[in-house]
């Protein structure tokens, strides 16, 4: 029996002889939509923030990134009701990374390579070509500058190349401020913006949650330039910095949008390394639990305990026990523990990890390997434990919670206040974690690492797909706000994993 498309050539010849003859009835297409910016005017938009909004991830800012930052997907819909140009200081390459003078100073972009340990997120190779000491020519609508803290982007110098080496400038506005002394906001507020955005605030708190909690809650500290770059920056600080950044931004009248800040643990940075990844066999376990390793620590606590210096809860949370097979935990230092050196010098503050804790993620290439490479006992996050970087604890947790929680009803406050459309991005954001989001076609983003689509490998920045979601977040915000119509754009034109 033939095929049947092995008769589509001839059926074609037969339409096409019939043209002439037989006038085939054509199928209506959809009415041109009349798209409007309602009481917005989005001739002039300028972009706010830092890395979410420069379009950064797989740990890098890059040119395809660049392109598929969520604000460049907005100009696109605001090009349909009145938008103008929408400008953005590209980096010179796909690759990433960075030099100063010559000498590199930031790594490439990840992607995806398949060893022999199986998929890892391995920096491409090669030589950024992107050089901060060579200035771009502005201004530029994208005024994301990565790493930047809220109080940083009011901060005189912060695109100095002079101040680069004593920490006080940021590489990426060093290339695209106006002079030494500008300010990002300044360079913004410059343009005189009809439509702004505005999402800052991330770094306040996750750049402490990234190391792991070794930094510090500066709560009720007012003077930022005390701050490190790991800190949690105080509420008060934070609020008064948003408001002059509103202040100037809306000063000529201009309508915008302001997005709050997502919870950490929604992020794969966090959920991915499980706190319990050790497999042993009897052998090893045994010694571990010896009188040789563990043990001696454990009855060390047990002799406490009975001198009622520490409470039987505290001797269980502290005691380490391990057991051959796969799940067992890994050994951390908990510095919410009581110290206990003053009574024993061996009982310092350590712990098995729980479900509880968060591994952040580059504690999975960390974890096993050996602190010490001629001892081979002498491993991480098992004979010996994982230092404060390597894990956020319950009460780090519960720092970068409250801090978050407080910059956000800032955010809903001063979006009533301003009179903006007000998104929220950390409801979207647990979502994602929680649901996912389903596509047209059928599929669905969420925030598994690598596979989810929802973010790039870093784990901390969304996947140009992930960003296309926050942009139809932002765009129905500022419908409802403005009442304007505009259509949002498809998350499946937009990759969920770069291939290298």
């Amino acid at each position: 029996m033939k095929k049947f498309y092995a008769l589509l050539p001839f059926l074609g010849l037969f339409l096409i002889a019939c043209e002439d003859d037989t006038s085939l009835p054509e199928t209506p297409g959809p009415e041109p939509v009349d798209y409007t910016a309602g009481t917005a005017d989005f001739t002039k938009y300028v972009a706010v923030g830092n890395s979410l909004t420069a379009g950064f991830s797989d740990n890098a800012l890059f040119i395809d990134g660049q392109e598929a930052s969520m604000p460049n997907m907005l100009a696109s819909n605001f090009a349909l009701a009145g938008g103008g140009e929408f400008t953005i200081p590209y980096m010179a390459d796909n690759l990433g990374g960075m030099t100063l003078q010559g000498s590199p100073i930031s790594g490439n972009r990840l992607f995806l390579a398949f060893a022999a340990g199986g998929p890892a997120p391995t920096p491409v190779a090669g030589q950024g070509s992107t050089e901060v000491s060579t200035k771009l020519t502005g201004p530029f609508n994208n005024m994301g500058v990565p790493g930047a803290k809220s109080y940083e982007l009011l901060a005189p110098g912060y695109g100095s190349l002079a101040g680069l080496a004593i920490g006080a400038a940021n590489p990426y506005f060093v290339r695209f401020s106006s002079s030494e002394s500008a300010t990002v906001i300044g360079d913004a507020a410059a343009q005189n913006p009809t439509f702004f955005t505005l999402w800052a605030g991330t770094n306040d708190v996750v750049l402490y949650a990234i190391g792991g909690g070794a930094g510090e809650d500066q709560a009720g500290n007012l003077d930022p330039s005390t701050y490190s770059r790991d800190d949690i920056t105080d509420p008060n600080v934070y609020a008064n910095v948003m408001n002059g950044i509103l202040m100037t931004m809306t000063a000529n009248g201009a309508k915008g949008a302001i997005a709050n800040i997502p919870y950490v643990t929604d992020i794969p940075y966090f959920t991915t390394v499980p706190h319990n990844p050790i497999p042993l066999d009897a052998a090893t376990a045994g010694f571990l639990n010896s009188a040789s390793a563990y043990g001696a620590y454990n009855a060390g606590l047990q002799q406490l305990q009975s001198m009622d210096l520490i409470t039987e809860d505290e001797l269980a949370k502290r005691t380490i026990t391990f057991a051959a097979g796969e799940g067992n935990a890994v050994v951390i230092i908990d510095e919410d523990l009581t110290d206990l050196t003053i009574y024993n010098p061996a009982l310092i503050n350590m712990r098995q990890a729980t479900e509880e804790d968060l591994m952040v993620l580059t504690s999975r290439t960390f974890i096993g390997t050996l602190a010490n490479p001629n001892d081979p006992t002498s491993i991480n996050g098992v004979a010996v434990p994982l230092a404060d970087q390597w894990v956020l604890t319950p009460e780090e947790q519960e720092l970068v919670k409250n801090a978050t929680d407080a910059y956000n009803l800032t955010i809903s406050s001063l979006a009533s206040t301003y009179d903006l459309a007000f998104v929220d991005a950390n409801a979207l954001m647990t979502d994602i974690k929680a649901n996912g989001v389903q596509l047209a076609d059928g599929s669905i983003v969420t925030a598994a690492f690598a596979t989810g689509g929802g973010f790039s490998l870093d784990g901390v920045h969304p996947a140009p797909r992930g960003y296309a979601i926050l942009a139809n977040a932002f765009i129905a915000a500022i419908n409802t706000k403005y009442g304007s119509n505009l259509p949002g754009v498809n998350p499946l034109d937009y990759t969920g994993l770069y291939i290298n």
